[in-house]
């Protein structure tokens, strides 16, 4: 398991600024060790993961945090990219949206999301939910050894 007082990376895919600045606080009020990181869209998410992936020295994040509705290349697009991907298919994919529409959540774990959450509209919610996402990433899973997703 991973153990709470290792630093878990995360790459967060949001393309609203003022989300990005609320994430960021309430990670560093929830989160006892993580490092963050944003991308504009899936375009940017895509070309972040590639250039991951191809320096082999650094590791993949160990969660990716992925929102639907962005511009170039949406969530759903960036999600099936990723599983096709061989090198990234491992990743765990997280959809956190403001979208609470059934079809959403369907078509989101068909293409091979590990989980689908909501987005809490008020930040005391968001700081509960991502100190319950860091029990369960932290101390309950576990996550793989090697994020460049090479199997020996």
């Amino acid at each position: 398991m991973t153990q709470v007082c290792d630093t878990i990376t995360i790459l967060m895919a949001e393309d609203d600024m003022d989300d990005r600045l609320l994430f960021k606080e309430a990670f560093n009020e929830s989160w006892a060790e993580v490092a963050l990181e944003f991308v504009d869209d899936g375009v940017e998410l895509m070309q972040r993961l590639e250039d991951l992936f191809a320096d082999r020295p650094r590791r993949l994040p160990d969660l990716l945090l992925l929102d639907l509705n962005m511009p170039r290349m949406d969530g759903r697009e960036a999600l099936q990219a990723i599983r096709e991907h061989s090198g990234l298919k491992h990743l765990p994919v997280i959809i956190f949206t403001t979208s609470r529409a059934e079809l959403d959540v369907l078509i989101s774990y068909q293409l091979g999301a590990n989980s689908y959450v909501t987005k809490p509209n008020r930040y005391d919610e968001l700081v509960q939910l991502l100190r319950s996402m860091e029990l369960y990433w932290t101390e309950t899973v576990e996550l793989p050894s090697d994020r460049h997703g090479d199997v020996e």
